[in-house]
């Protein structure tokens, strides 16, 4: 897939007030700090089309942007640590769960996680609540760049392999990326234009 634009639409704080096309779209979580925004940028090749900062938890809303005029990358707030108040992070949390479970144009979810790290609980119970609500999700391994060839397949097979001594029995697909050099976004962009595919197929703009 060729990204040709990538326009930002909206932010809110309410499901109810999402862009109501009936086209597909692919929502980006994970931990604060883990490289969202970089992500984002890379994969459509904008500079400066999601925010960066240093600072855990800036992006505090539902934000869509529409690529190509044809599908919506959807900029989720990160959970876990943020400095913020624990009223603000129950909002979030809120508003994150509504979006799951209430926003039919989802096509899939992609959960971001630093490979440098161990598997974090909190990412593991996301993925639990995520699995067991049906909502479909890859991994994406972010921050690759950071490690080893072989440091990288040993910290992806440790991570499947917690996932299956919890409820998992098979792995969730997942992605190898890093924003600084581009790995893993051509593979990212053929999954997506293989469910715009899929999604224009199984007519669910009829169920919208």
């Amino acid at each position: 897939m060729k990204i040709k634009s990538a326009d930002f639409v909206m932010s809110n704080s309410n499901v109810v007030n999402c862009p109501k096309e009936p086209i597909p779209e692919y929502a980006f979580i994970g931990r604060s700090n883990v490289g969202k925004s970089s992500l984002i940028n890379m994969l459509v090749q904008r500079k400066s089309l999601a925010k960066t900062s240093g600072r855990p938890g800036k992006t505090q809303l539902i934000n869509h942007f529409k690529i190509n005029d044809n599908w919506f990358l959807v900029d989720l707030p990160g959970y876990g640590y943020a400095k913020v108040s624990k009223k603000d992070k129950r909002t979030f949390q809120k508003y994150i769960t509504d979006y799951f479970l209430e926003r039919k144009q989802l096509v899939s979810a992609f959960v971001l996680v630093d490979i440098r790290h161990e598997p974090q609980k909190v990412d593991l119970e996301f993925m639990e609540w995520m699995g067991e609500s049906q909502i479909p999700f890859s991994i994406i391994f972010t921050k690759a760049d950071k490690l080893k060839p072989n440091a990288i397949l040993k910290h992806v097979e440790n991570y499947i392999q917690q996932l299956l001594e919890g409820i998992w029995q098979e792995a969730p697909n997942y992605f190898i990326t890093s924003s600084s050099n581009g790995t893993g976004q051509e593979e990212l962009l053929d999954y997506i234009d293989l469910m715009n595919e899929n999604f224009k197929k199984n007519n669910w703009a009829d169920l919208i």
